[in-house]
């Protein structure tokens, strides 16, 4: 296991030491020569094949596990002008195998495709409209024919099998990125799987991975936030492929799609001397490599590749301006072009956007968000190979244009130019940046942060060396500096775009084509699948909690703590639990969550109290459960400094300040923000209509402050209720390295609560639902898809059918081996996301429900919904899904590790349901007995013909009703009636 201490000893050195540089250094061991950088706290090596492939690796010891990133420097800008879209649907197609696995028998499914290869070509040239439905028809007949030799999705059948996770995929501009993480047992196995997957492609079940790919571009062309992307894209760059051509590709071109342009696209950039591997994780340097050489190693190279030559843009002299339309609430997003992630501009660029807005003490946090001048307002640096962008963004109050708020924006950046801040700032900023990526290192996802240094490292041809230098480099940078770069840089040389609202004039979508069901062969599999898995894999243990060594539970005075130790760095999470909120009384979900972040703590200003945070390196914040529940008051930073952070928390907690002008922008500013919430479709679907449908018109997604009452809170009130909320009963989850005596004497001497708690105040509860029969609830919105769930309310909590949810999750509708991915998607391309699980409640009182859900286009509502019904009604049995699915669960609970804060989350999880130990271990030798037939009888019991409500948000005039009658009373609800009033 890891040495904690060596390697909290690297990152304090790492984070400390200034101005000595790191040096790149060559070592040859094992026959492998590799690059390391000295006083790296990753350990990175940098090895490079005889083929020219980089490998990225680093061992980090927390489970095991490892996570794989594969990426090829090549994305959306390498597309060719007439044929855009080739990358992203290219990362589509790798998932569907090659001439190893995905077929029963290549060589005559061989003979269709390439048919189907030519009469796409002959399609692209085609006007006709006639003679185009025609000719896809028979595509779509051929593809038939080539799909009963297919064995859809065999690729991730085989990463299930070996407990891989987060099987997924990305194209960017500059790259496109392909992700796994898999058990560290099975690593070998699973490099020898990728080193035959990427030399060579296969376009099989082409015409239904292309309706999804339609349906992706669909969603985009539903999204405000990406159509303000594009146009600011598109205003940005008027030579280069950042501007000209879009990632996903044109509507048009992918109406007319190349298998041929894709198959030269891959022989050209999928090579080994374009492609990094890139891990992180319990690995071994020695075998990886060596495993890597051997499965990736005869990899022919592009001897003829040349690296990509920057098309080089003429200077913004001048305001570009743009404008888009759309449902969702209006919008400005402003932009500065600089070069790309390699110039030296970019670190200048990262620290003015920090001293702009870091959600704590930036100037734009102070002097907009915190003055309550705007509605929103932020920025961020949106970073590319060859450009970046200074991205801007802000929302406007009801008394405000979208001009005035880029107004304001450009004021704050004009106070960079005069160098109006503080130049303590700088060493702030440096040390917050340090300590996001410490809180990085300390989450779940530490060795996908790692692997995506190792990512853009490689794809941005940046040397290691400068990524681990970073933080010498930010320290280098003085205001003088910073001052004379926003003077020469930030002038009238920005694009500005308008989001406003309205019907899209532009609008359009990709039609569908008519499309047979294909057969999905879902318990073939090819000779390569059975070799891998015949395999030896060493077989891991797996570690379950244990609650009585795992935490440590005390009390100081009449306060429960729940605590555990960290031992791999120096930060610190202190939370104040409460089991009430918004169901005792909205007022308090208002005080302390809404309205808290605009007070000062005794003499200190709001805007002073930010800044003293600031200089702590801390956080306060406050989170409310879903229900309205439970409430955590948070407060992190460092450990060095916790007793002054501590004593600044209770500060703000004991003695809040405010005023009733800045409580009366606060209460003006939230209504607002609550309007705009009705114009943002997953927000009406997820929380209003789903509320709405479990508990009625009242339920705990509206159960808040009315307008009306906003209107007569008085600030006293407000600040008595945060003075008094610590009179209430509570604990406290320590996550640190203070010792149970320190932590007391800090919580003693700061935390000042009275020796009997007041009573918990009377809570509201809601009572879930139940329909005598089944019911459509619908909601208007202006959009070109349909997005549908279909609920199902169940029994309220069992653990002891937990392992049996597992089971039938991972089966019926998890991920891409499931059976409803399988037959949605896979099958027919109905639609880009779906899934269905039954998802089990967290507490005794609560029940389970069975969430089911699709987003289409609108005219596929018909045929999505029989379909979606025929599968939850009569479920398709296949021994080989669920052995696949078995595998998975007991592969995964093996190489599962629960280790840091994540304890203290599982083990509040455990006493929510009524437990008082780790539910895995039993859910791990439940399975392990297990049989298909134990999942048909749960199906039949739970699942089968239960009766589901449907929820939709959609266009009324694309909504078919006369269908949705068939399935319950249809009810219209308005979003006035889904949001508080």
């Amino acid at each position: 296991m890891k040495n904690t201490l060596a390697l909290l000893v690297i990152s304090l050195l790492f984070f400390s030491c200034s101005g000595e540089r790191h040096q790149t250094k060559t070592v040859t061991e094992n026959g492998y020569t590799y690059e390391y950088v000295t006083r790296d706290p990753t350990q990175t090596r940098i090895y490079t094949l005889d083929n020219g492939m980089k490998v990225y690796l680093s061992r980090y010891e927390d489970a095991p596990r490892i996570q794989f990133n594969l990426a090829v420097k090549a994305g959306g800008k390498n597309d060719p002008a007439n044929n855009t879209g080739l990358a992203h649907y290219l990362e589509h197609m790798m998932f569907k195998g090659n001439h190893a696995f995905g077929s029963i028998d290549y060589s005559k499914e061989k003979e269709y495709l390439d048919l189907i290869e030519e009469q796409f070509e002959t399609y692209a040239t085609l006007t006709d409209s006639l003679e185009r439905k025609a000719l896809y028809r028979e595509i779509d007949s051929v593809s038939n024919l080539a799909a009963k030799l297919a064995i859809p999705n065999e690729y991730d059948k085989m990463i299930t099998a070996l407990g891989g996770n987060g099987l997924n995929a990305y194209t960017t501009e500059d790259r496109t990125v392909y992700t796994v993480d898999v058990p560290s047992n099975a690593l070998e196995k699973f490099l020898t799987l990728e080193g035959v997957r990427f030399q060579k492609i296969v376009n099989r079940l082409f015409h239904t991975e292309l309706e999804t790919v339609y349906e992706e571009k669909n969603r985009s062309l539903d999204n405000d936030y990406w159509k303000l992307f594009d146009e600011m894209y598109e205003k940005t760059f008027e030579k280069h492929p950042y501007g000209s051509q879009t990632v996903i590709g044109t509507v048009e071109h992918l109406k007319n799609p190349s298998i041929k342009a894709i198959k030269a696209y891959f022989n050209q950039y999928y090579r080994p001397n374009n492609v990094a591997i890139c891990m992180s994780g319990e690995l071994d340097y020695d075998n990886t490599i060596a495993w890597i050489d051997e499965h990736f190693g005869n990899w022919e190279p592009n001897r003829e590749l040349e690296p990509w030559n920057k098309v080089v843009e003429d200077p913004i002299t001048a305001p570009r301006a743009g404008e888009v339309w759309g449902p969702d609430q209006e919008e400005i997003m402003l932009g500065f072009r600089f070069d790309g992630t390699m110039s030296d501009d970019f670190l200048k660029v990262t620290m003015i956007d920090m001293l702009l807005n870091n959600s704590t003490a930036g100037l734009i946090d102070l002097n907009l968000v915190q003055q309550q001048k705007v509605l929103t307002a932020g920025c961020f640096v949106n970073d590319m190979n060859d450009y970046s962008i200074h991205t801007f963004y802000g929302t406007a109050k009801a008394d405000q244009t979208l001009e005035q708020v880029k107004d304001l924006i450009l004021e704050e950046i004009e106070k960079i130019k005069a160098g109006d801040f503080e130049e303590w700032m700088l060493e702030a900023v440096v040390n917050d940046l340090k300590k996001n990526e410490m809180e990085q290192g300390e989450s779940q996802y530490a060795n996908y942060f790692r692997v995506r240094k190792m990512v853009l490292a490689f794809t941005n041809s940046v040397p290691w060396q400068k990524y681990v230098n970073y933080y010498d480099a930010l320290s280098a940078v003085t205001k003088e500096d910073l001052v004379a770069f926003a003077k020469e840089n930030y002038q009238d040389n920005y694009v500005v775009v308008y989001k406003r609202e309205g019907k899209d004039p532009n609008l359009k979508k990709v039609e569908k084509p008519e499309i047979t069901k294909v057969a999905l062969n879902r318990d073939e599999v090819s000779p390569f699948h059975k070799n891998l898995l015949e395999k030896e894999m060493e077989k891991l243990e797996p570690k379950f909690l244990d609650f009585s060594k795992d935490i440590d539970l005390y009390k100081i005075d009449n306060i429960e703590v729940i605590a555990k130790e960290n031992t791999s760095s120096d930060l610190f999470r202190l939370n104040y639990v409460f089991e009430f909120g918004n169901n005792a009384d909205p007022k308090i979900g208002f005080a302390v969550g809404a309205f808290m972040n605009y007070i000062g703590a005794d003499s200190l200003s709001p805007e002073a109290l930010k800044k003293e945070f600031y200089k702590l390196g801390a956080k306060m914040s406050v989170r409310m459960s879903q229900k309205g529940d439970r409430m955590y008051i948070t407060l992190s930073g460092l450990s060095e400094k916790m007793e002054p952070t501590l004593q600044l928390f209770e500060r703000v907690l004991q003695n809040p300040t405010a005023t009733q002008e800045v409580l009366d922008k606060r209460v003006d500013r939230l209504k607002e923000s609550r309007i705009e919430s009705k114009k943002n479709k997953g927000n009406i679907l997820f929380n209003g209509l789903q509320a709405y449908a479990k508990y009625g018109p009242m339920n705990p997604s509206n159960h808040l402050v009315t307008n009306a009452e906003l209107d007569d809170l008085a600030v006293e009130q407000m600040t008595d209720i945060i003075q008094s909320i610590t009179q209430y009963p509570h604990r406290i989850t320590y996550y640190g390295n203070k010792s149970k005596e320190e932590l007391s004497r800090l919580i003693k001497k700061h935390h000042k609560v009275p020796e009997i708690f007041r009573p918990i105040p009377e809570v509201k509860t809601f009572k879930e639902l139940d329909y005598p029969a089944p019911q459509v609830f619908w909601t208007h919105y202006d959009m070109v898809q349909t997005e549908i769930i279909l609920l199902s309310k169940s029994e309220l909590l069992d653990n002891s059918k937990t392992a049996a949810i597992k089971m039938f999750n991972e089966y019926f509708g998890g991920g891409m081996n499931s059976i409803v991915f399988q037959e949605i998607r896979e099958s027919q391309g109905l639609a880009y996301a779906v899934f269905s699980r039954l998802n089990q409640a967290n507490k005794a009182t609560d029940s389970d429900y069975l969430f089911s859900y699709v987003g289409i286009q609108s005219d596929k509502q018909v045929e999505a919904l029989a379909s979606m019904f025929e599968l939850l009604n009569n479920m398709p049995e296949s021994e080989t899904a669920f052995d696949i699915a078995k595998e998975a669960i007991l592969n995964n609970i093996e190489s599962e590790r629960i280790t840091k804060r994540a304890v203290i989350s599982e083990y509040i999880r455990a006493q929510d349901k009524g437990l008082d130990q780790d539910i895995r271990k039993k859910v791990y030798e439940e399975v392990k007995q297990m049989s298909f037939e134990h999942v048909k009888r749960f199906y039949e019991a739970f699942v089968k013909d239960k009766p589901q409500n449907i929820l939709l948000v959609g266009h009324r005039d694309k909504i078919d009703l006369e269908n949705l009658s068939q399935y319950g009373k249809v009810t219209e609800i308005s979003v006035d009636d889904l949001f508080i009033k």
